[in-house]
């Protein structure tokens, strides 16, 4: 309790990070994505604080990028949608959704526009420390992660370089198609979740 205590003084956004809803995403993502690693582990609770703000730079290549994954991808997960990280953030809202016309292209792209806008990745200079609890406590899980160790490494290097984000890892890529976007939790709770529920 303590250690959670000093953590969170370094956190406000985030504060109090609980170990309970930490392994409560974890194992959540592990029990959806089982072949997941610590890369994408990581990438999930970066999502959940940062969203998709450092994805964005180009609005219009953006765009072109979505419709090219769109009429590519040849299989999607079965999730519609899921919640980022342990504070449910952001959702990663699947692409299969514009597939099945769930949700229209413009409801679906100006809904992750403005999730990138309400991103301010200025915000980032405490995330080393909150990663840092977040992996003591996916450690303490003791959950034998393919490529553990190299993982740690390459998380803990891209962290001292000052770097943030990584992409999925090759293994995720190959077993769960991933194809997604992130929303913010507000405006895809209020504008898209009754459009997927509905149909």
């Amino acid at each position: 309790m303590i250690l959670l205590l000093l953590f969170c003084t370094k956190t406000v956004d985030c504060c109090p990070l609980s170990v309970d809803k930490i392994k409560e995403a974890v194992e959540r993502q592990l029990r959806d994505y089982p072949k997941s690693t610590l890369q994408d582990l990581y990438k999930s609770f970066f999502q959940d604080r940062f969203g998709p703000g450092h994805l964005v730079n180009d609005t219009a290549s953006a765009g072109k990028y979505l419709r090219h994954e769109l009429n590519n991808a040849e299989s999607f997960h079965k999730n519609y949608y899921e919640p980022t990280g342990c504070d449910t953030n952001y959702y990663r809202v699947n692409l299969s959704v514009l597939k099945e016309n769930k949700v229209t292209y413009h409801q679906f792209f100006d809904a992750f526009l403005r999730s990138v806008k309400n991103v301010d990745l200025e915000d980032i200079s405490g995330w080393k420390d909150e990663w840092s609890f977040i992996e003591s406590v996916i450690i303490s899980m003791d959950l034998n992660l393919k490529n553990f160790e190299e993982d740690l490494g390459m998380i803990h290097s891209i962290l001292e370089q000052g770097k943030y984000a990584v992409h999925h890892s090759e293994i995720y890529n190959s077993e769960h198609h991933p194809h997604y976007r992130i929303i913010e939790k507000k405006i895809f709770e209020e504008e898209i979740l009754n459009l997927i529920n509905i149909h």
